[in-house]
């Protein structure tokens, strides 16, 4: 049980720098393209909110990838496609449980629902964060209403 246990917090250690170079990533093309927010379009402004989203989300799907990988090392899954199955159900915490690892590694199973939980729950938090942002700073630059209060 100790060895799965180092394992798993070894596999959430790997997927939380992959976490926090994604969000480092995302965060400076956020800051990067503020201009688009700044134009007429209120499209360019969803756009850039999307291409931040699909960042985030490519992230944990990579992931979810890198503990499948893992899982094969481990000798659990012979192909990669089962693997990242496996992994994406644990990992989204969907937990179907019509795979089901050996008793040895089960306990990663859990540890990886864990890991998920908290790098969904990470991008999801940015995710607010730059839509409330980008609402804020298009709000700002279109001025106050007529007739509000100022």
């Amino acid at each position: 049980m100790i060895m799965s246990l180092t394992v798993g917090f070894a596999a959430m250690i790997v997927c939380l720098f992959v976490q926090g170079i994604l969000l480092y990533v995302a965060t400076r093309y956020y800051i990067g393209h503020l201009g688009w927010i700044k134009t007429s379009s209120r499209a360019m402004a969803l756009v850039l909110i999307a291409q931040v989203m699909l960042m985030l989300v490519l992230g944990n799907l990579c992931q979810g990838g890198i503990w499948a990988l893992l899982f094969m090392f481990l000798g659990e899954f012979q192909d990669f496609q089962t693997a990242y199955y496996h992994s994406l159900v644990n990992f989204s915490t969907l937990g179907y449980g019509d795979i089901v690892m050996s008793e040895r590694w089960r306990i990663l199973g859990p540890i990886q629902a864990i890991n998920g939980v908290l790098m969904i729950g990470v991008s999801t938090a940015s995710i607010t964060s730059v839509v409330q942002d980008t609402f804020e700073r298009s709000r700002l630059l279109q001025g106050p209403k007529p007739g509000a209060d100022t």
